[in-house]
């Protein structure tokens, strides 16, 4: 049995609903999206021996159908790496499977859909009648949520108003009991698929009074969210384990006694460990920021190129990468020294105060030129003297703080150094100097190409000095560590694998050509009518507008490689399209049949309220970056007085905004360009009007 994706997990709800319980999600009978299912699950209710047998442990979680930017310390996440742990300690093979509603889990484990049920679970009175649990992974505290600016009560009596909670959780027997003690509140059960970020906008937004969520969950949503607050605990300590089948009485036994020696209670965070004692712990945490060179999400996908080296060094050693992203660039060597991660990686120059604060630096894996960047207008600047009277502004802590300082102190030129927030990425800084705000600044040649592969009023006027090394940072009491991480960066530079990612984030030079001619085929839009005008009204969407999707992915080349990785006519990632069951998406017909299905998915994920034009747009733009990134983008158009539920005018701006580290920060999904999106919805709006236009000519 293959792992259950998010997406092919919603076209197969009726089958695991026989399996499980009632069903509860339901699909417009308009709709294809249930066109094709899953094979019918195998099911097994065997113990240890039996799973030893098969080599596949199956681990029952909820899905999260928008993957969201990992946040060190999440419990789902700590919880699913304990368990691909315990799986490789028995030599298993480990499975998620995901259900989509939480109420579901217990059920399904029973039925035999799965073997152990990993899911920040709590331990109750009648849970316990009817699986049995490991010994405890940690405690926690539910507790009472209300919106930024309430009065908190100091305990949960006398409560009036509305409090949400999900159907199926701990929290609805909670709310239960809270009823009981205040006659006046009003509960509100939502499905048992809806996220708990979902019920926080709700209480943010005024429309709930309160909720309940565990804990150790909420520090987790604090560090990036500030529209709510923690009121009083409204239960006393509950205990969270794994949950088994009550006869399987030797995997309990075998979680058990794999628990009492990795157990994550009283784990600490912050720690300084060398190679040895990190291959124990089989984990190493890069520290790094949330940008577009170095780590961010897209369509699904954790990218960038810090990253993709990092995973890659991680598993020659057989750890698993946790990132730990700094709120600014001069956090990067300070939290690296006080062990909130094992090494930094985020495009560091060794500059001699960076070696002599303690930390130790890698040999080169990149060497970059530091260029002053200003607006394509700008007349080019042949020397340094040529920065006299201009105002060039960079962050203090950067290395190109220190460059200009020294330019200006040993070549005597009048220039203004203007001091960025350290929460700037450089993109950031460029973007700012595209817009008049800033004069001039400096960026590492790499990310100026990143920069102007993607925009056109920015040019690079002069190098400053001949390109520089960057590194990678370690403790300096970590010379296993360091030796390392130099013998992979050694074998990896200008590798196959190296050229590749290097070229993915930062040559976005190869542009899609168009074979067709247009102008010469005033009959037709594309290569592709008769197959588009066949399957579009299937998923329920005008075929003109799916042409103008497809020209805007791909220009209509069926063999088109995006730099992300994304394949065919309709640009489908490869995990989307193997979650939907699709295998050669060279094909025109699979491209853009998997591409309707995935544009159908996204469709369902928004609230049926939405105007039908508004619906698409947002729809759009969650196909090209990705459904979590629009979510952020609506959260963030509310807060900022703007409509969440027009695209055009206000959640496009919003999702501008989400490039800027004083909103991405903030936001589930991290960092975004923002840009993107909003000119691939600009652009197949324009390209639509212009088809309906020209067909309603003829």
């Amino acid at each position: 049995m293959r792992p259950i994706g998010a997406i092919h997990l919603l076209l197969t709800l009726t089958l695991l609903a026989t399996v499980c319980c009632a069903q509860e999600y339901t699909v417009d009978e308009n709709s294809a999206a249930v066109v094709e299912v899953a094979p019918a699950p195998v099911l097994h209710k065997d113990d240890l021996a039996g799973i030893r047998e098969r080599g596949v442990l199956r681990v029952l979680v909820k899905s999260d159908d928008d993957r969201h930017l990992p946040r060190a310390g999440d419990p789902l996440l700590v919880e699913r790496d304990l368990a691909q742990r315990f799986a490789e300690s028995l030599g298993l093979e480990m499975q998620l499977v995901a259900l989509d509603t939480f109420s579901r889990l217990l059920p399904a484990l029973r039925n035999g859909l799965g073997d152990i049920v990993a899911a920040n679970l709590t331990v109750t009175p009648e849970r316990k009648k009817s699986v049995s649990f490991t010994v405890p992974l940690d405690r926690r505290f539910e507790m009472l949520v209300l919106a930024t600016g309430r009065e908190p009560p100091k305990e949960a009596k006398n409560l009036t108003g509305k409090l949400g909670v999900r159907a199926g959780s701990s929290f609805e027997k909670t709310a239960a009991d809270l009823l009981q003690a205040n006659p006046e509140l009003e509960i509100v059960t939502f499905p048992g698929s809806m996220g708990a970020e979902a019920i926080l906008d709700s209480v943010a937004s005024g429309s709930l009074d309160y909720t309940i969520q565990d804990s150790n969950r909420l520090t987790i949503f604090l560090g990036y969210r500030n529209d709510f607050q923690v009121g009083p605990p409204v239960t006393t300590e509950r205990l969270l384990a794994w949950a088994v089948r009550q006869d399987s009485n030797d995997l309990r036994d075998a979680l058990n006694g794999f628990l009492h020696v990795n157990r994550t209670l009283g784990d600490k965070n912050d720690y300084v460990a060398d190679l040895a004692e990190l291959r124990k712990k089989r984990k190493i945490r890069m520290i790094t920021r949330n940008n577009a060179a170095t780590y961010f999400l897209w369509r699904g996908r954790l990218m960038g190129f810090e990253y993709d080296m990092a995973t890659r060094f991680a598993k020659k050693h057989g750890m698993n990468l946790e990132v730990v992203v700094a709120p600014t660039h001069a956090d990067l060597l300070p939290m690296l020294r006080s062990g909130k991660g094992d090494f930094v990686a985020a495009f560091m120059t060794p500059t001699p105060d960076r070696i002599d604060s303690l930390v130790t630096f890698s040999k080169p894996y990149l060497y970059a030129s530091e260029v002053v960047v200003g607006r394509a207008a700008e007349p080019p600047m042949n020397t340094p003297a040529d920065l006299a009277g201009h105002k060039i502004a960079v962050r203090r802590s950067s290395a190109y703080w220190t460059t200009l300082e020294e330019l200006r102190e040993k070549e005597g030129i009048e220039f203004e150094l203007v001091e960025v927030p350290e929460s700037m990425e450089t993109e950031t800084v460029i973007a700012a100097v595209a817009d008049g705000r800033y004069d001039l600044t400096v960026a590492d040649s790499h990310l100026l190409e990143l920069e102007m592969s993607l925009r056109d009023d920015v040019q690079g006027l002069l190098q400053l000095k001949e390109p520089t090394p960057l590194a990678w940072a370690v403790q300096p009491g970590n010379p296993e560590l360091l030796e390392a991480i130099n013998v992979f960066l050694d074998a990896e530079y200008r590798s196959e694998f190296y050229n590749s990612a290097f070229n993915r984030y930062f040559d976005h030079s190869a542009k899609y050509e168009s074979g067709w001619d247009e102008a010469g085929a005033a009959d037709k839009l594309s290569p592709y009518d008769g197959l588009v005008r066949e399957l579009a009204p299937r998923y329920g969407y005008d075929w003109r507008l799916i042409v103008a999707q497809m020209y805007q992915e791909s220009r209509f080349d069926p063999e088109a490689r995006s730099w992300a990785g994304a394949l065919g006519l309709m640009q489908v990632m490869p995990r989307t399209a193997k979650e939907l069951g699709a295998v050669d998406l060279e094909d025109p017909r699979v491209s853009v049949d998997t591409g309707l299905r995935y544009l159908r998915w996204v469709w369902e994920r928004f609230p049926n309220r939405l105007d039908h034009d508004e619906h698409m747009w947002f729809t759009l733009a969650s196909y090209n970056a990705g459904h979590g990134h629009v979510r952020d983008a609506r959260r963030l158009a509310a807060k900022l007085g703007l409509d969440a539920d027009i695209w055009f005018g206000n959640a496009e701006l919003a999702m501008l905004k989400l490039a800027e580290p004083e909103y991405s920060r903030q936001a589930r999904h991290g960092y975004v360009r923002g840009t993107e999106p909003v000119a691939y919805v600009r652009n197949i709006r324009e390209r639509y009007r212009a088809y309906v236009d020209l067909l309603d000519r003829e």
